[in-house]
């Protein structure tokens, strides 16, 4: 696909990774680009990095009225980003109930499965085209620190696969990034090292261009993807370590 006058939509704009697509995108020259937030108010500083060409959406990805209302303002896309998520940094058994988990699956995976139900047919009246999926890791194995965000993005992953197989007859490319821990306020309690935000930015509009469905930004995810495949138990067993309550800043991963 090439970015140059592309159309693109990034969801959670306004969010440490979002920012960084849209100023991306800006230097690809796309002819537009639908960033939304669930307050118009948090956009404007992006909105001013280019008035012309950066529209402001409001949308809530859990909101089903939300997510058909910006597919109707927005039905020239071809270029989908999901970036919109959650973590708040809970176990399983740990956490003191499961309304955290059920944040975080409404979001990171309900608030996803929804945007790319409402954009697929538009994708195909536009060619094709392609969505990117901002996922995790986490979603290949389990960090018990941030047990129910791992398990949503769990969710999310399975999820990319099954759309990227419905999808493939209409030629959408559906591309699932992978990145280890980023370095935004989400993550700022996250065992290190972390990826920069604008290198998963980056990795993920090469795979566009590449045609690449899997990407994995920065060494931690490369490396600890390639160990899945050869010691996917010892993995596990070393991100077991990592227990819900524990203080995990500064810690090397």
């Amino acid at each position: 696909m090439n970015l140059s006058q592309a159309i693109a939509l990034v969801t959670g704009a306004n969010g440490g990774i979002g920012s960084h697509f849209v100023e991306q995108l800006l230097q690809f020259d796309v002819a537009k680009i639908y960033v939304c937030a669930r307050t118009l108010n948090k956009l404007n500083d992006l909105v001013a990095l280019d008035p012309t060409r950066i529209i402001p959406v409001e949308l809530d990805v859990t909101n089903a009225e939300s997510v058909n209302a910006a597919a109707a303002q927005c039905a020239d896309v071809n270029l989908l980003i999901n970036n919109a998520g959650t973590s708040l940094n809970q176990g399983i058994i740990a956490a003191p109930d499961l309304e955290s988990a059920r944040a975080e699956i409404e979001v990171n995976y309900f608030g996803m499965a929804a945007m790319c139900r409402a954009f697929a047919p538009i994708l195909k009246q536009q060619g094709g085209g392609a969505i990117v999926n901002i996922l995790s890791l986490l979603g290949k194995v389990n960090l018990p620190f941030s047990g129910s965000y791992s398990a949503s993005k769990a969710a999310a992953i399975s999820m990319t696969q099954s759309v990227r197989a419905e999808l493939t007859a209409q030629q959408t490319l559906v591309v699932g990034v992978m990145p280890g821990t980023v370095d935004t306020d989400l993550a700022k309690a996250w065992p290190n090292p972390k990826v920069a935000p604008a290198e998963v930015a980056r990795a993920a509009l090469q795979a566009v261009l590449d045609n690449q469905e899997d990407v994995y930004p920065g060494e931690q995810a490369s490396q600890v993807s390639a160990q899945l495949l050869s010691d996917p138990k010892g993995v596990e067993k070393y991100m077991a370590s990592f227990l819900p309550g524990m203080d995990l800043a500064g810690t090397n991963a």
